[in-house]
């Protein structure tokens, strides 16, 4: 039926009536309280699992300055953000987190910053053009016992770590250190529900629907229908796409949050339906990557995925970690900050003293960007050296985006170590049930993730 006749037949159809209105009728407080709410939270928050103070105005203006503009006047506007948000004028405060977001959308192009040095990657065909995959990969038998045993092993390496970072997640390594000493366990009872698996799980039934026709907007559309909320690029991911902006703009557009760890957290998932072929690992992050991140955002998704890959088909940790950073393009940022971190992994057998080295080159970045974490990675993966227990322990005393970190870790280091599994004291606590707050999937399990998971790799092997 045509929209107009649609239109026409709700104001012929409608039953004419007096209403006696009450004042809440117009003012709709319930409505009122939940948007000042957003900008609250917007000024400022707290992770759930773990407490910890965040911005993400102030990280909106950073990260734009992290890619290249001039930031001076949305400063000058976060600074009196900051006045108004303690004297509770949310009128004032409302109108100058628009205009933040207004100088952040126009700000003007910083030509001495050094994110004009590398080569901004806007689509997949430049990244692959820019990049070796033409290393001899083993085959894997997907059909094989021991390939769901990796998946599973995987899966249950992502959850658990996933579970263990949320309690530190948004902290730094000095107050780790100082405030729990050594972490080398639970700090209270694991939880599942954490956004890094939810991604996850609306990529996988998308694969499960389209199979190797999966596009970008396939995706999208399931993240529409199964995520009820986002945070930092995926809050603007989801809104674009509501208002029908699809990707890769979905991406982009005003996303000051576009190179954070949104779509680094969630590559271990296409590593794992692209077992021993790291092209394809790459492929699939990046469609994926693009809904809700741009350049270095996505190929922090595509790192990750192909670690996970050639996890399957390689046992040495070091040299997955090698293998890679050699698949990323050298004149990227994102090559820049990994091998960076790999360096200086090299030149010491002292992991604190790396993390500190790497503090130290990314302190401009914030918490939740994609390069201090993945240099965290790095650090965590190498002197790990395929140990679970100790790559767990270095991620967590490493701080910053603490769940992210591990859970991708996690993944890696679970695989490898599938024949053994992991020790109880991780997943004892944990068992096989997930919740999630998924649509449709708020009740899962890891079998279930597993088989599906086994599912899509037989799909895009035909």
């Amino acid at each position: 039926m045509k929209a107009w006749k649609i239109a026409r037949d709700i104001v012929a159809d409608a039953k004419a009536r007096i209403v006696i209105e009450d004042d809440n009728d117009w003012t709709m407080e319930d409505s009122q309280v939940h948007e000042l709410n957003k900008i609250r939270t917007i000024w400022r928050s707290v992770a759930p699992g773990s407490g910890a103070p965040s911005s993400l105005i102030a990280g909106a203006v950073q990260s734009i300055e992290n890619m290249g503009r001039n930031v001076d006047e949305a400063e000058r506007l976060l600074e009196k953000g900051y006045k108004l948000y303690d004297e509770e004028n949310i009128s004032e405060l409302t109108k100058i987190t628009s205009k933040i977001f207004y100088e952040l959308n126009n700000a003007k192009k910083d030509n001495s910053s050094k994110y004009w040095d590398y080569k901004i990657y806007n689509s997949w065909i430049e990244f692959k053009d820019s990049v070796d995959f033409s290393q001899v990969i083993k085959g894997v038998d997907i059909q094989s016992d021991e390939f769901m045993n990796k998946v599973f092993n995987g899966w249950m390496g992502q959850i658990c770590a996933g579970s263990f970072g949320t309690a530190l997640e948004g902290y730094d390594r000095k107050t780790i250190k100082d405030t729990f000493g050594e972490v080398r366990e639970y700090l209270k009872k694991p939880s599942t529900y954490n956004d890094d698996i939810t991604y996850e799980l609306a990529f996988l039934k998308t694969l499960l629907e389209k199979g190797k026709e999966i596009t970008s907007k396939d995706i999208a559309e399931n993240w529409v229908a199964m995520v009820p909320f986002g945070w930092s690029a995926e809050d603007i991911a989801l809104k674009n796409l509501m208002l029908g902006i699809y990707p890769p703009e979905s991406g982009y557009l005003n996303n000051p949050y576009r190179e954070w760890i949104g779509a680094q957290m969630r590559g271990g998932i296409c590593g794992m339906v692209a077992p021993g072929n790291p092209y394809l690992a790459a492929n699939l992050a990046w469609i994926d990557g693009e809904i809700s991140h741009h350049n270095s955002g996505i190929v922090g998704e595509v790192f990750n995925a192909v670690m996970t890959s050639l996890s399957f088909v390689e046992d040495d940790i070091k040299i997955i970690l090698e293998k890679a950073i050699n698949m990323l393009p050298k004149d990227s940022e994102y090559y820049y900050v990994v091998d960076f971190a790999l360096s200086k992994c090299k030149e010491s057998k002292d992991f604190e003293r790396v993390l500190i080295a790497c503090e130290k080159e990314f302190e401009q970045y914030n918490l939740v960007h994609g390069f201090p974490n993945a240099a965290i990675e790095v650090v965590a993966l190498w002197f790990g050296n395929g140990d679970f227990d100790e790559t767990m322990f270095i991620t967590a005393m490493a701080g910053l985006d603490v769940d992210c970190n591990a859970a991708q870790v996690g993944n890696i280091v679970g695989i490898i170590n599938s024949e053994e599994g992991l020790d109880k004291k991780w997943t004892l606590p944990i068992g096989d049930d997930i919740n999630t707050y998924v649509r449709g999937l708020e009740k899962t399990s890891i079998s279930q993730l597993t088989e599906w998971t086994v599912e899509c790799t037989k799909i895009l092997s035909r």
